[in-house]
């Protein structure tokens, strides 16, 4: 289905995203390789062009072109749209691929996702399986973050470790959440995270799609 949402900003598609610890030039660019080949194979899988990508999207062409080739890496923003519009999990555009039955996932390796000048930063757990995602979410003290609406009967739920969160979903109260405290939401609605606290604020959200919500 064609969206008649505006495209990103050149600014949004231009912004480059980076991973914590020392090792932090090498896992941008495995990210930027890891991005590009998940993202050409979904686009193969899809028989998408180029262009139709870029038409249910909203992200240009050229970036398209640029990230399956590896010379960027897409915000989170960039990145959502590009899953929602191929019919694909988040974490499987930065997943490398087979796995052994056990996987450790180091935070020192662990490939994140910024936006908002660093303020907010995403950090996918799950990888690539299809069905649930998972996600650590890192918001500063005093950022509203906009969330990235979901196709259609995707639910979310989260948990705060850490700070003071504000949540609002359309056509509901904002709920301020504090360490411990949970929520469940409809996300295919337009929501966000508000950082209220003191303190850097720590989350971890889970997606379901509409075929795992009973």
């Amino acid at each position: 289905m064609v969206d008649d949402r505006s495209h990103v900003s050149d600014a949004e598609e231009n912004a480059t995203s980076t991973s914590g610890g020392p090792i932090a030039s090498t896992a941008k660019s495995e990210l930027a390789t890891r991005v590009g080949d998940n993202l050409r194979r979904h686009r193969a899988r899809t028989g998408l062009s180029l262009e139709k990508l870029a038409t249910l999207s909203g992200v240009s062409r050229g970036m398209i072109g640029r990230i399956e080739l590896g010379r960027s890496v897409p915000t989170v923003t960039v990145l959502s749209r590009l899953a929602e519009a191929l019919g694909a999990p988040l974490a499987s555009l930065m997943d490398v691929g087979a796995r052994p039955a056990t996987r450790v996932l180091r935070r020192s390796r662990s490939v994140t996702v910024r936006s908002s000048d660093g303020k907010f930063v995403i950090r996918p757990l799950s990888g690539h399986q299809v069905g649930v995602e998972f996600f650590e979410l890192a918001i500063a003290r005093g950022h509203f973050e906009e969330g990235e609406a979901r196709g259609f009967g995707t639910t979310a739920h989260l948990v705060v470790t850490q700070g003071i969160i504000a949540v609002t979903v359309a056509g509901e109260q904002a709920v301020t959440l504090a360490g411990g405290d949970s929520l469940g939401f409809p996300a295919d609605r337009a929501h966000g995270y508000r950082n209220v606290g003191d303190d850097d604020g720590v989350l971890y959200l889970t997606m379901l799609p509409s075929s795992m919500v009973s």
